[in-house]
Formats: C-alpha cells, sequence, structure tokens
C-alpha cells in the first residue's frame, strides 16, 4: 500500500486483481483473472486498464478468452507446434476485448475496453474478467508460480505483490452447490494524485447573489498560460484533434487564467425562508476529449439536509469520520448529462440543488455557503482562498448609506419649505 494513497473520504476504496487458479497439471494450468474497483468515486475511463506483470518462470499463454495481449513475442521455440501460443513474452500487457467482440471470446464482464465504473454510480460494471490457459517453454518442469510486479496501466495507481488468500467459491446449480478454485492469490493498487498527474486537472470559482463579482479560480491554478492553449472559440486544426485512442491523450486546454481543463463553478443562488438554493456548472475546457460517467464529490455542513438535485444523481456519502454527514456525490443522468462534452457551446453540465436551512448553523457569513472541498473524477480541485469567498454587504455601510439618504431628503424638503 502508498501512505499518501489513502483517501480518507473512501477509505477503503482500492482496485483489486484476483486470479483463480481453477485447474492445474505440469505445463498446463487454467487461470481466471478478475480485476475490481471496488472504490466509491473513481472509475476508469477510456482507454481503459492495461494489466501486466512479470512471470516467474519461462510461462507461456496459449488461449485467452475476454482479453487479448498486446504482442504475442518471441515464439518460434513453439515453431514444431501445430499452433502457436498467444504470447511468448516474459512481461505481457493485457487488455480487454472491446464491445462487439465474438461471442466465442467473451467471458462474463468482459468486454467493455477496459472501463470501469466506480461502485456507487454502477453496481454491474466495476469489475472485468477473463480466462487464460497458461503453459512453460520446453524443458521447463511447468509449474504453476504466481507472477509479480503487477501494474494496471492506469495514470495514478501503484500495485502490490499478489498474497494468498481464501480460495474463491463458485455458485452452481441454482445455488445448490458450490466449487471453489483450487487457489486463490490477489493484488491491491491503491491510488494517487500526485503521481497521476504533477499538477491539478480543475479548479472552483465561486458566485453569490448578495455579491457583484464572481471569485474566479486561482490564476495558474493547473499551470500557466502558454503558447499551447487554445483561444476561446478556436476549434484546433483536425489533424491536431486525430491521436490513437486506445493511449491517453494529454489535455489541449482553452487559455484561461487557470488552464484548468475543468472548471467547476458553485453559485449561491437564492435565499428562501426555509430553504436555499445551490447552482453547480462543470465546463469543460479541454478541447481533445469528453469525460464519460463524471462525477463530482462534495464537501459542505449542508449536505446533510438535501430536499432536491435537479438533473443529476446525488449519492450522501459516508467519510471516515461517520458521525458527519457533510459528503456527497453527484454524477449525470443515463443518456441524459453523464458524458461532459469536450470544450465547446456544450461543454457544460449544470444542476441546482435546494438544502433546507438548520437554523442552528445556517448562515451566509464567512463563507459558509460555499465548498470545503470538491473533487472531479476522483481529483482534488483548487479552491480560492478562504480570504476571497464572497461576503455579505458590510451592514455598516449600509446603515450609514441609508442615513445619508434620510438626511439628505429632510434637508431637500426644509430648503423648500
Amino acid at each position: 500500500m502508498v501512505a499518501d494513497g489513502f483517501d480518507p473520504l473512501d477509505p477503503y476504496g482500492e482496485m483489486t486483481i484476483k486470479w483463480d487458479l481453477q485447474q492445474s497439471s505440469p505445463g498446463h494450468h487454467t487461470v481466471l483473472v478478475k480485476i475490481e474497483n471496488k472504490q466509491e468515486y473513481r472509475h476508469v475511463e477510456k482507454p481503459g486498464w492495461k494489466l501486466s506483470w512479470h512471470w516467474v518462470n519461462k510461462t507461456v499463454i496459449w488461449d485467452m478468452r475476454g482479453a487479448e495481449t498486446t504482442e504475442q513475442g518471441n515464439c518460434s521455440a513453439f515453431a514444431s507446434s501445430e499452433t502457436l501460443p498467444h504470447c511468448c513474452l516474459r512481461r505481457p500487457t493485457i487488455v480487454d476485448l472491446l464491445p462487439g467482440a465474438p461471442f466465442n471470446m467473451q467471458v462474463s464482464n468482459c468486454c467493455r475496453g477496459g472501463v470501469l465504473t466506480s461502485m456507487s454510480q454502477d453496481r454491474i460494471n466495476y469489475v472485468s474478467a477473463f480466462h487464460m490457459t497458461i503453459g512453460s517453454f520446453p524443458g521447463d518442469p511447468g509449474e504453476f508460480i504466481m507472477p509479480y510486479d503487477f501494474d494496471i496501466g492506469v495514470p495514478g495507481y501503484t500495485c502490490g505483490n499478489a498474497t494468498s488468500v481464501d480460495p474463491t467459491k463458485y455458485s452452481t446449480d441454482k445455488g445448490r452447490r458450490k466449487t471453489q478454485a483450487l487457489a486463490t492469490w490477489e493484488a491491491e493498487c491503491v491510488y494517487s494524485q500526485t503521481k497521476s498527474s504533477q499538477s491539478p486537472k480543475c479548479c472552483v470559482s465561486l458566485s453569490a447573489f448578495y455579491y457583484q463579482n464572481i471569485v474566479p479560480c486561482p490564476t495558474c491554478s493547473c499551470g500557466c498560460s502558454s503558447s499551447n492553449c487554445v483561444k476561446p472559440g478556436v476549434v484546433p486544426p483536425l489533424l491536431e484533434q486525430k491521436h490513437d485512442p486506445h493511449v491517453e491523450v494529454s489535455p489541449v486546454v482553452q487559455c484561461t487564467n487557470h488552464m484548468c481543463p475543468i472548471h467547476i463553478h458553485w453559485h449561491v443562488k437564492v435565499n428562501y425562508k426555509k430553504y436555499w438554493r445551490v447552482k453547480i456548472t462543470a465546463t469543460n475546457l479541454n478541447t481533445m476529449r469528453n469525460y464519460s460517467d463524471w462525477n463530482l464529490v462534495v464537501l459542505h455542513p449542508n449536505l446533510n439536509n438535501v430536499t432536491q438535485v435537479f438533473s443529476f444523481n446525488y449519492k450522501p456519502m459516508t467519510p471516515l469520520h461517520k458521525s458527519i454527514n457533510d459528503t456527497g456525490m453527484f454524477w449525470g443522468l443515463k443518456f441524459y448529462n453523464d458524458v461532459l462534452l469536450q470544450a465547446g457551446e456544450f461543454g457544460n453540465v449544470q444542476t441546482e440543488i435546494l438544502l433546507e436551512k438548520d437554523m442552528g448553523s445556517f448562515t451566509f457569513k464567512d463563507g459558509w455557503g460555499f465548498p470545503r472541498r470538491i473533487l472531479f473524477n476522483g481529483d482534488e480541485c483548487v479552491m480560492p482562498s478562504p480570504d476571497d469567498y464572497p461576503r455579505l454587504p458590510n451592514s455598516a455601510s449600509s446603515s450609514s448609506g441609508v442615513s445619508s439618504i434620510v438626511t439628505f431628503l429632510l434637508c431637500f424638503f426644509l430648503l423648500r419649505v
């Protein structure tokens, strides 16, 4: 486990790689591999996971279902065989099959191009699986030894070596009988934002109905302006937008003072007697990509009294400090706004939240109405300094202004008498 990978908002969140040894004889073994995204709000987008490891012995993969290796490698040692192995590399790289793969190549939970949802957003598609038949090079005893040095191939994740766990049990005959793997190993992978990117990926601006100015994202939140940015309204040449769909492309963002691919705006919109209303807008300033199955995680003390959320899904979260319900997750409605389109006219999603006031704690003073933290797709967004938060109008100034007007009118009428 990586120390800086600990997340108090999702303390048990991790990705796991589980190996079930299902059959084993010298030189011939069958394995079921499962990748599970056990994280509440982090998901794996396109181009998806790319799992790799290092074999201890001279091991080959004869056959795969549900996935494939990116390279076959040198299989000349098997030139006399009727068929060549699927992969002879000492360190293979495995990718999920794409949707629409031939039926005879599929297994359960495969074929989504390596995309894994978060557990909060989708309780079904957070698992990927594939099946392998493995053997050994000529002259090797063919004993099965668990590989090491796992890599999930997604930026920010670090994986440990696999450890032996209780064998996985399978339900058969409509649940009347259980079988189990010969042996099971599990490797854990944890996320670190600092390993994922040297600079932040999003920032937050603030405004309120009672404050005339917008508090912008801090300058250079994600970097400082450069010749690589795109002026608003300008679309990069089509040739520049072409890229390998299997490789994550570097963002090319619109020119702003903050240079972030994602801009979140929080606006305190209306104050009612028993409720208050907030509008949240997420804008994609990245000209190179859409964000599928995006999500926002917000920390605010009044999220314990959410009355209604418009146009977004919402789920309260239970952070490490379970006694305080101040954290919530927002994400788009399927087929409506679950894709945040690349920079342009439609490159934003919006919601409004109606919150019931807790009269014991509610106030607009000292920036209370604004979030403590916001995360986009699991990455922390840069917030303005609390000293810059919108403030209520100075009551003393307002009183003196009213007094001045009253004095002026009184003098005006006295002069006319």
